[in-house]
């Protein structure tokens, strides 16, 4: 069941409430309806902006009321609606100063889908007439490095990748050196998703962080964390987290849908203010979509 049917199951069973005004009862439900889809503080500041529409009368029929919640909702994302303020179109790259390779950091948990949406970034990219080099640095897992292996394979790129247990940042490194060497515009740098302790994991995608720096200077460009769309409010302390040790440029939503807590986009965006840049919605290396507010608000809605 969508948002939308859920909010109208607590709060529209009867249309003329809309004429007559819901109370704080009914209120009370929309609000925990919110809170099940993860919005958390945002709940509360959405529900007071209903509460005064619906004191001043302005909401007086289930399209108005569903059209005003879309607007509300797409609204949450300000300085997202067109572009960044630097004058970017919202699906644009910072590719750096022209004088190396641009470097993309790309980081999440295990699980997220990673390695898939750093071959989705490749493919966006060479479709747009970049020349793009791959960097394996999860040398902790054999099948991170194989992953990206074939997808570099499919794809028509390169790719750098390490030895078993090596130190990562060595073949971010190196891959930044090798797309230099080659006059390749792009390197795309996956990272490891898991380590033996939280703060082994932050304290080496720092450390990989700085090496790239001190090897192209402004680098990392980008650096965008994936999120699982399904998982909440685990969303938010993920963000949290990884903003606390990488420069976050953006977000990648991946396995989002209107059943889903998707909520989590917007009070993760409201909390620690990384725009959200992309929604990856399938497998394929496509699926890949620019984010806009108002389309996620249709598809958080259903119906």
């Amino acid at each position: 069941m969508g948002l939308w049917s859920r909010i109208k199951r607590v709060a529209l069973t009867d249309v003329a409430v809309l004429v007559k005004g819901i109370d704080d009862g009914m209120l009370e439900e929309v609000e925990r309806v919110l809170l099940e889809a993860d919005f958390g503080p945002a709940t509360f500041e959405l529900v007071e902006r209903l509460r005064d529409k619906m004191t001043r009368g302005q909401l007086k029929t289930e399209a108005v009321f569903r059209e005003w919640l879309l607007d509300d909702i797409a609204g949450m994302f300000d300085g997202q609606m067109g572009g960044w303020a630097d004058g970017r179109a919202a699906d644009e790259f910072n590719f750096g100063d022209g004088t190396g390779p641009a470097v993309i950091l790309v980081v999440g948990v295990n699980g997220v889908g990673k390695t898939t949406q750093v071959a989705k970034l490749a493919h966006r990219m060479v479709t747009r007439g970049k020349t793009v080099l791959l960097a394996a640095t999860d040398t902790f897992r054999a099948a991170g490095s194989e992953q990206l292996t074939v997808w570099a394979d499919r794809l028509g790129v390169p790719v750098v990748t390490g030895v078993p247990g090596g130190d990562p940042a060595a073949v971010a490194y190196d891959a930044v050196e090798a797309a230099t060497a080659r006059g390749i515009d792009v390197v795309i740098v996956d990272t490891a998703g898991r380590l033996h302790t939280e703060d082994d994991l932050m304290a080496e995608l720092s450390k990989l962080a700085r090496v790239i720096g001190r090897r192209r200077e402004g680098a990392p460009h980008e650096s965008f964390l994936i999120l699982d769309g399904t998982v909440g409010q685990n969303a938010l302390q993920q963000g949290k987290v990884f903003s606390g040790s990488v420069a976050l440029t953006g977000l990648i939503v991946t396995k989002l849908d209107g059943t889903a807590k998707g909520g989590a986009v917007v009070g993760l965006h409201r909390e620690i203010g990384t725009p959200v840049r992309f929604l990856g919605v399938g497998e394929a290396v496509e699926d890949l979509e620019r984010f806009d507010p108002r389309r996620f608000a249709e598809r958080l809605l259903g119906d």
